[in-house]
Order: C-alpha cells, then structure tokens, then sequence
C-alpha cells in the first residue's frame, strides 16, 4: 500500500491522469476493453488494467509502492453511474 498520501490537487491528478489516458491506453484499449478499469500512475505513465478496480489499483501499487494513482474506466468518462437508470423497453 501507498507510504505517503497525494502530492497533487484533484485538478491535477485529473488532468495528468486523462492526458496519459487519451495518449497511452485509449487507442489500443477502446473499444476491446471497454468497462474495465485501468489504474494510472499520474508521475510515471505505468498502468493496471483489471475488470476490478481495486485489484488493478492494488497491482499497480505492488509494482509502484509509491504510486498516485488515476482511476478510469476504459470507453466510458465516468468510474460508476450512480444514480436511478434509464429503463429501456417495456415495464
């Protein structure tokens, strides 16, 4: 697990975590991939990718012990809808 907590604003974590998104993983990953999570390590660009958010997040703390991770759900711009859904077809 993490030794220190986020060096970063949420701001930043958000836009460093997108950028390396947008650049590294989505071309490849979209749309194969899409509903998984991929963890992002917002300082070194490493990455997890899991169908479980925490077992990514958890890989990529293995590897990188002291990780700022960027969670994003691969294909989509949001981690969970929350919320009531649409429903669809007949009740």
């Amino acid at each position: 697990m993490p030794t220190t907590g986020p060096r970063y604003p949420s701001e930043e974590f958000k836009r460093r975590g997108d950028a390396i998104y947008e650049r590294d993983i989505r071309p490849w990953a979209e749309p194969e991939h899409n509903g998984k999570f991929v963890a992002i390590d917002i300082e070194t660009g490493q990455y997890e990718m899991d169908a479980d958010m925490r077992a990514a997040t958890d890989r990529l703390y293995a590897r990188l012990p002291d990780a700022q991770p960027w969670a994003r759900r691969v294909g989509y711009s949001y981690l969970y809808r929350m919320g009531p859904r649409r429903r669809v077809g007949p009740r």
